[in-house]
C-alpha cells in the first residue's frame, strides 16, 4: 500500500433543513455551527473534527457539492464520544426533550468497552453518545 489513512477529517450528512439540523446539534451535542466557503455552507465543529451539513438537492444547484450514490437524509449512524458520565448523558438528553431509543447499554468501540445511549436527530439519523469508563468524569 502506498499510503496509510490516519484519521477522518470531516464527514457530510444530508439533511432536510440545514438551520434546524445545526440548531439540534448545537443544543443537544454542544457543537459549534460555523459558516465556510464562498457559498456560506454550514459545518458543525467539535474537537478537531467537523460535520458538513449538505441540504438535499444541493448538487442540482451547486455542482461542487458531491454526494454518495444515494442522496438521503436520515441514513447515517454516528457515534460520538464524551467524557461525561452515562448518567449525565441521559439527564442532558432528557432535559433537551430528546427521546432515548436505547441505553445505557454496554458496547465495544474503537478503543474497547464503552457505555452508549442512542437517539435520533431531526432527520432520523441514529446518534450514539458513548462514554469510555476510564475517560469518564467522576
Amino acid at each position: 500500500m502506498g499510503f496509510e489513512i490516519v484519521r477522518f477529517d470531516h464527514i457530510v450528512i444530508n439533511c432536510r433543513d440545514v438551520e434546524a439540523t445545526a440548531n439540534w446539534y448545537t443544543k443537544v451535542l454542544g457543537m459549534r455551527a460555523e459558516k465556510f466557503g464562498p457559498a456560506g455552507r454550514t459545518a458543525l465543529a467539535f474537537g478537531n473534527q467537523k460535520i458538513n451539513l449538505r441540504p438535499l438537492g444541493a448538487s442540482q444547484d451547486d455542482p461542487d457539492w458531491e454526494t454518495g450514490a444515494v442522496e438521503a437524509a436520515g441514513s447515517a449512524d454516528l457515534c460520538f464520544i464524551t467524557t461525561a458520565s452515562p448518567d449525565d448523558v441521559r439527564a442532558h438528553l432528557l432535559a433537551c426533550g430528546v427521546e432515548i431509543t436505547k441505553g445505557p447499554v454496554p458496547k465495544t468501540g474503537a478503543l474497547g468497552d464503552m457505555v452508549s445511549h442512542y437517539c435520533r436527530d431531526l432527520d432520523g439519523n441514529l446518534i450514539e453518545i458513548a462514554v469510555y469508563p476510564e475517560q469518564s468524569a467522576p
